[in-house]
């Protein structure tokens, strides 16, 4: 085989091991693969820990998921590439897929809840909107056609129902990788933020500077043309419906009376005045009745 060929496949190998040990991936989950011609890509092996893949261990497809050359493994092609053919099919730009189960993306997956958006400069940029698709059984047709309708020109991962995620870059490898690494993150940061019970979303002009910038760094993004009119976060309400997206003052009849909220004008420490002191102190007696 020639070098250029053995280092895609040590590219892989070195990919799976990083996936590995950020947690990924557990046990032998997951797969990736490289488009490396017009009827050829190499994938992962099915039954193998992506942390422990070797470079002799890649095998080689064609486009209809035939394993074309024997592995001197005795390696077989991961069950799922019928999902990264589709995807190389549907869109001939894409150089490299990535199929995970990041622990913090996936949670939104089982809970089939949208994704907010217009929330953090790093996600819009280089992810911008992920859609989901509804559950498909893993390893059958239904998966790859729950996914392509979801697939547009500026599209580079989708959450999949109940399942995990996929990622796939026109770039190669390593920039589906850090797609796959700043979406796990994104939604770390999300599922961090959820019990402070306040969310901050950028206003539409926020929203729509940064878009400027992301076209300035050579990333389309359909939501541009339609920033102004309110497209982005229309299907924040999911993931919002438990937080307050802005602050909120508090005060307290504590003679048995209930605590009351009111939306805070900026002056939150002046509205509470000398309501904070029995407040706390309510809320403490609360706490120590439970203890006790």
């Amino acid at each position: 085989m020639s070098n250029g060929y053995w280092q895609q496949r040590k590219e892989l190998s070195d990919v799976g091991k990083r996936i590995w040990q950020r947690g990924y991936c557990a046990g032998n989950e997951g797969n990736h693969s490289m488009r490396i011609g017009p009827d050829r890509v190499l994938c992962t092996p099915t039954g193998v820990s992506k942390g422990f893949i070797s470079p002799d261990e890649i095998c080689v497809v064609d486009m209809d998921g035939t394993q074309v050359e024997e592995n001197t493994r005795g390696r077989k092609r991961t069950s799922e590439v019928l999902v990264h053919l589709a995807i190389y099919k549907h869109r001939d730009d894409v150089k490299a897929v990535i199929h995970s189960h990041p622990p913090h993306a996936t949670a939104f997956c089982i809970s089939d809840m949208a994704l907010p958006e217009g929330i953090h400069p790093e996600a819009e940029v280089f992810l911008g909107r992920v859609p989901r698709a509804h559950y498909a059984t893993p390893s059958t047709q239904a998966l790859p056609d729950s996914l392509l309708p979801l697939i547009g020109p500026e599209t580079n991962t989708v959450l999949m129902g109940n399942h995990g995620t996929v990622s796939f870059s026109d770039k190669g490898l390593i920039d589906a990788y850090y797609k796959l690494e700043i979406l796990d993150a994104y939604c770390r940061i999300l599922l961090l933020a959820a019990p402070l019970g306040r969310i901050n979303p950028l206003s539409r002009p926020e929203m729509a500077e940064l878009l400027q910038v992301k076209e300035k760094f050579g990333f389309r993004d359909e939501r541009a043309a339609c920033v102004e009119e309110g497209c982005v976060g229309e299907f924040n309400e999911s993931f919002l419906a438990g937080t307050d997206v802005r602050p909120v003052t508090a005060t307290c009849q504590c003679a048995g009376g209930p605590v009351t909220t009111s939306v805070a004008d900026g002056s939150a420490a002046a509205d509470l005045g000398d309501d904070l002191e029995p407040l706390v102190a309510a809320i403490t007696d609360q706490i120590m009745a439970r203890v006790g």
